[in-house]
């Protein structure tokens, strides 16, 4: 059986997904500039918000003149999926301390959820350190590629000829590849069913409210149906 148990461990196992981090994080520098946000102001987004989708929204209702308390609500609402993502995690790290464990969920992301719940799930050994390492890497890495972005990005005219617009997409592709494994022959009726489900369910409630509201509330349910019938 595979350990993760050391900081150094995470940082290596944090490094498939930094290019897809070097992407975004260049194109969120490249528009947050055009969008009248200064370096100082990018690096607080990186560092305070940490979370790409919430930041590209940000820098959009910005544009649009939004208030503050809208943003904010907004902001929150796109970045609720973290509950999840963290509950879910949550068990392999009960016995560390409050603000231990506060540190370490803060920092989880999309990504490097991806990367964690494959040895959660497999019942490899892991702790707080490993999980640090993975982070905190992500987390600088993010911050720096966005920066490069700020500081470079008036010299690049036309960033999708790079394909950083396709590197969060590949880079999703790989972390959900590398859980097929992990996944159980009897599993796969009910990932289907819930897969389903949940497409189901965003393209209906996209009729009535935002897509990215659709798409929380879509998560929600759908992952609290996949707990009852693990149940």
């Amino acid at each position: 059986m595979e350990t993760h148990l050391t900081f150094r461990q995470g940082v290596k196992e944090c490094v498939p997904t930094l290019l897809g981090y070097a992407g975004v994080g260049l194109s969120f520098g490249i528009v947050a500039v055009a969008s009248g946000f200064n370096l100082l102001e990018i690096i607080l987004l990186c560092l305070l918000v940490y979370a790409g989708a919430a930041q590209f929204i940000i820098c959009a209702l910005v544009i649009a003149g939004t208030p503050i308390s809208a943003i904010a609500l907004t902001t929150f609402i796109v970045n609720s999926r973290m509950f999840l993502l963290s509950m879910t995690l949550a068990p392999s790290y009960k016995d560390y301390g409050f603000w231990n464990r506060i540190g370490m969920s803060t920092l989880i992301t999309d990504e490097t959820f991806g990367v964690a719940i494959t040895p959660h799930l497999k019942g490899e050994k892991i702790n707080d350190r490993w999980l640090h390492g993975l982070n905190i890497t992500a987390y600088l890495f993010w911050t720096f590629a966005s920066i490069v972005g700020a500081v470079f990005g008036k010299y690049i005219t036309n960033p999708d000829a790079f394909g950083l617009d396709f590197a969060i997409t590949a880079m999703f592709i790989f972390l959900a590849v590398s859980q097929f494994d992990t996944i159980k022959q009897s599993q796969i009726r009910t990932y289907l069913v819930l897969i389903v489900c949940v497409i189901i369910l965003m393209f209906v409630l996209s009729f009535f409210m935002p897509s990215y509201v659709a798409i929380i509330l879509a998560s929600i349910f759908t992952a609290a149906l996949g707990v009852v019938i693990d149940k």
